[in-house]
């Protein structure tokens, strides 16, 4: 071995140690390594020395293995020479004998990885010398060459660009066949050793038999153009012939494990070629419903098949009823003949007794409750209450995969299997015997099947009727072992609330709530909470047909109940739960739960404290900390010396936290403002966290800007005086990067603190306001922008006139314009986009603003007078309306006084933001000022400047139609 092969392989020896001393200087001398010409040469060297140590051999072969990925690209940075990659490339396939299994598998990533970006071109020989090998005499050689050549397809297979997809056709195309017999030779070869009781043998084939099953199952998802229909076919015949050998080795044998995961390969290549290629799987349907439903549904089954392949033959039945390709179009005649072929195999297949077999056995076999899940409801029941179910749980679990099954079926056959269905609840009709297990198991399943099949059944089952007559007397046995029945019952009153459910019987349901609350049985309490709580209340309470006095009378009794729940579970994603019931039932009923609300504001501190290694559950507190800020309003400030700090942690992008928990505090960060009566120096401290919030310019930007706007609201002179400098450098640093929409969001935080404080916020955004200024004078380009520039210069010209002056001096000064001629720009410009301003508070804004520039005996200003007079006439068309008694004209955006608004029950009362905004809007100009008034006033002291001649020449500038239309808004004043 030479110098640097011994300085590689020292190296790759200590970053195997368990010593950080050693290993973190190892690793620090690989990574600079990495880069060295020759280094990936020496790699290959040491990780084909096979008496060298393992470790030391997969960790070279991991480091070869990045290495593609960061430099093997001709135009990555420090790209490896062409020369070493042809010699790497050589060396890579040399032999096909690695001893160790996991080593074997990486060293096929990673030829697989070089051939991504080689094959063919830079290397055509690998396809030919991987054919030889896999050809070869020597099993070892011929298993690592086939476990390198599916990689490498798979590989090839997964690049979409056009012309690497005409490769891999070719590819197919001339490798289809060898694999094809290469697996059937294979197959023919384990079935014969294992029944020689070969087991070692048997074992060996068996892989090669699944390796290049997965060969062909690419080629089959890939490739179209192929002959499949030989193949598919055979993989019946081989199925059954593997699952009549699973009867035959038992579970004990070293074989079991792979050769159940072949079953399941072969049930996914029918599954993939149906998904990919349903045309083509026609002929095949009538063949698949036999053999699926023959083995899940008929003795055949018994004693061969097992969870995972029955799960697979499901999902086989389900996807071919529910194929769209296979279902003919509402008018016949506009059906494609491959689609009325596959409905009249699917047809003829499902007759009415097989329907009704499929039906029953779902329902009274596959949707019992197994010995399994009733032992995990005696030993973990919080576990068993919480089980996972959602998502894509049906393509690989038992029972959820069976219920998917079931609604499909029910679905699209529901006429034969509503009588079917029907039957059988009524044969469970009355109380059943609690000593029954087997009816107590059955019930359940019926009742589970009633449930799903809910919207199928509307028309069928009279369901108040049968809540009243038996569901309600079920709910109030008592008896330990009808727990499963109460459980289920209170399920499907949840899944039938939202499709036929009356009104009138809700209060009657508040009170069965209120009985499985106190069930003895803390699963009976989980499962009505966390399943049928969630989305009971979701449907009943934020969905129509909720009435706030119906639930009242219930809401102390329940809402204690919940919080002694919350108490009394252990499990975060059981306490995640209750905490969202919680949530919902105090967003709903908002200001009404104030007076139960003490023991749960008392407990939430104790129970974040707990959960710090939580987030999840933490989120679910934040979430619950929102709706009860907004429950609670301004009596949430007893609440800060928990929720401050909780805000600050959540919104801190310095704590690891933050990833977690940012969204839903910055939303309880603006609740809490919006509650708040005052300002305090830790509210106002909390906004440190801002400017690295504002820098990430992340989605949430908007909720950042709300929470100034709040903060101005709610503080603006203490706020600004602290925070102003700071926020208009992150807004400049903004406005150099962000969209349209990101622009407005940022200026309408500046045109609030204008219109809160005209003074100070003029000051404190001046930085800001040349942008604006120059802006406007440019004609900015999109509408919403050049309405929001036109609102903050409008507040700055008529509510802080002097400074609106010292920038228009400035302004010139640094565009060398007299000051004159920029403000005739600047006011041309305003009435040219008038019509870019399409509130009518800021087009009232407008005529004020520039209204505000008379008396004036400017010439520019007068000439412009024609423009004033246009936008005026235009904001009175906006905003005054006619009495029709008096003939009259009134501004309607005139606020006089401010009164608490008349509230329904479900409407929500207003905020402390919402009440500051009101009392605001009376000092608003916009609000406070008759614009009707502001113009008479304005003429008429222009008209005292110039005298009446001269009044009248100006008057003349201004088109008779617009003049008649004045005098109309002021006649009478």
């Amino acid at each position: 071995m030479d110098r640097a092969s011994s300085v590689v392989l020292q190296a790759l020896t200590q970053a195997t140690s368990q010593d950080t001393a050693v290993l973190k200087p190892a690793e620090e001398q690989l990574r600079q390594w990495e880069t060295q010409p020759g280094f990936y040469s020496v790699l290959l060297n040491i990780f084909n020395n096979h008496t060298l140590d393992v470790n030391v051999r997969w960790l070279a072969v991991l480091y070869f293995k990045n290495g593609i990925d960061r430099y093997w690209r001709r135009v990555a940075p420090h790209a490896l020479s062409e020369e070493e990659k042809t010699s790497l490339r050589a060396g890579l396939i040399t032999n096909f004998n690695e001893p160790v299994n996991q080593i074997a598998t990486q060293i096929a990533v990673l030829i697989a990885k070089v051939a991504r970006l080689d094959c063919p071109r830079q290397w055509p020989e690998l396809i030919p010398i991987l054919l030889e090998s896999v050809k070869g005499q020597d099993g070892l050689q011929q298993h690592r060459a086939l476990l390198t050549f599916y990689h490498v397809t798979k590989t090839l297979a997964s690049k979409r660009l056009a012309q690497d997809r005409r490769l891999f056709q070719d590819l197919a195309s001339g490798i289809y066949s060898f694999a094809c017999s290469l697996w059937s030779h294979h197959t023919d070869c384990f079935l014969q050793q294992i029944y020689a009781q070969d087991e070692a043998a048997a074992l060996s084939s068996l892989e090669r038999t699944l390796l290049s099953l997965k060969e062909i199952k690419l080629y089959l998802t890939r490739s179209s153009s192929l002959p499949f229909q030989g193949f598919l076919n055979a993989v019946f015949e081989r199925l059954k012939q593997f699952l009549e050998c699973c009867r035959q080795v038992g579970s004990e044998s070293t074989c079991r494990e792979k050769l159940e995961k072949t079953i399941i390969l072969y049930t996914k290549v029918l599954l993939d070629f149906l998904e990919y290629h349903p045309c083509a799987f026609i002929p095949l349907i009538q063949r698949s419903l036999e053999f699926a439903v023959s083995y899940v549904f008929t003795p055949a089954g018994e004693g061969v098949t097992f969870e995972r392949f029955i799960v697979q033959c499901m999902n086989l039945i389900k996807m071919i009823v529910k194929n769209d390709a296979y279902k003919p179009a509402k008018n016949i005649e506009d059906s494609k003949p491959e689609s009325l072929e596959a409905h009249r195999i699917k047809t003829a297949f499902f007759t009415h007794p097989t329907l009704t077999e499929i039906g029953r056995r779902l329902v009274s076999h596959y949707f019992l409750l197994t010995e399994e899940e009733l032992a995990m409801w005696e030993e973990d029941p919080e576990s068993f209450a919480v089980e996972e179910t959602g998502g894509d749980s049906w393509k690989y679990s038992l029972r959820p995969c069976t219920e998917v099954l079931f609604l499909d079926i029910f679905h699209n056959y529901s006429q034969t299997l509503t009588p079917v269905l029907l039957d059988m609840v009524q044969n469970l009709q009355g109380p059943t015997n609690v000593e029954d297990p087997v009816q107590l198991l059955m019930k359940d399943a019926v009742y589970n099947a009633v449930g799903l099949a809910a919207y199928e059944l509307f028309d069928n089952v009279d369901f108040d009727q049968w809540f009243k007559n038996q569901l309600l007397g079920e709910l109030q046995v008592s008896h330990h072992r009808y727990k499963l029945i109460r459980r289920r019952v209170i399920w499907l009153i949840g899944q039938w609330i939202s499709v036929k459910f009356k009104s009138d019987l809700r209060p009657l349901l508040y009170e069965v709530i209120l009985s499985l609350m106190q069930d003895p049985d803390l699963v009976v309490r989980n499962q009505q909470t966390f399943i049928h709580f969630f989305f009971f209340w979701f449907k009943l309470l934020i969905m129509s047909g909720f009435r706030t006095e119906q639930f009242l009378p219930y809401l102390e009794s329940i809402f204690g109940l919940l919080f002694q729940l919350l108490q009394q579970v252990t499990e975060c994603d059981t306490k995640m739960q209750v905490l969202h019931v919680i949530s919902c039932v105090i967003e709903r009923v908002n200001i009404q739960i104030r007076p139960y609300v003490g023991c749960l504001v008392q407990y939430l501190p104790l129970l974040w404290k707990q959960s710090e290694e939580h987030n999840m559950l933490r989120c679910a507190i934040l979430t619950t900390l929102i709706h009860l800020v907004q429950g609670l309003g301004a009596e949430s400030k007893n609440l800060y010396p928990f929720l401050l700090p909780v805000i600050q942690l959540s919104t801190d992008v310095s704590q690891p936290p933050h990833v977690y928990l940012l969204e839903d505090g910055l939303e309880l960060w603006l609740v809490t403002l919006e509650n708040s009566p005052a300002i305090t120096p830790e509210l106002l401290r909390i906004f440190q966290n801002m400017s690295a919030l504002l820098e990430l310019s992340s989605e949430n930007l908007r909720t950042c800007f709300q929470i100034v706007n709040a903060y101005i609201y709610l503080s603006a002179t203490e706020f600004l005086q602290n925070y102003a400098e700071s926020l208009c450098r992150s807004f400049c640093d903004l406005l150099k990067d962000i969209t349209n929409e990101g622009q407005v969001q940022v200026l309408k935080v500046v045109e609030i603190a204008l219109k809160v404080s005209p003074i100070l916020g003029a000051h404190m955004f001046q930085p800001l306001l040349p942008a604006v200024f120059r802006g406007i004078v440019d004609g900015e380009r999109y509408p919403v922008v050049m309405s929001t520039y036109l609102g903050i210069m409008g507040r700055v010209l008529l509510q802080n006139s002097s400074f609106f002056s010292s920038l228009l001096a400035q302004m010139a000064s640094e565009n060398n314009q007299e000051v004159d001629q920029l403000l005739g720009s600047i006011i041309e410009m305003w009435v040219d986009r008038m019509d870019n301003i399409t509130q009518p508070e800021r087009r009232k804004l407008s005529s004020l603003a520039l209204l505000s520039l008379l008396p004036s005996d400017n010439s520019v200003i007068q000439d412009k007078f024609c423009g004033i007079i246009n936008i005026c006439v235009e904001a009175l068309h906006d905003v005054m309306t006619e009495d029709p008694e008096t003939g009259t004209f009134k501004d309607c955006m005139l606020m006089s006084h401010f009164e608490e608004p008349k509230l329904s029950d479900d409407e929500e009362p207003p905020t402390e933001q919402d009440k500051r905004k009101k009392l605001l809007a009376l000092e608003d100009p916009v609000h406070s000022v008759s614009l009707q008034q502001y113009v008479y006033e304005k003429l008429k002291v222009q008209q005292a400047l110039m005298g009446d001649q001269g009044f009248g020449v100006l008057m003349e500038t201004v088109d008779t139609e617009l003049v008649r239309q004045l005098q109309e808004f002021l006649q009478g004043l």
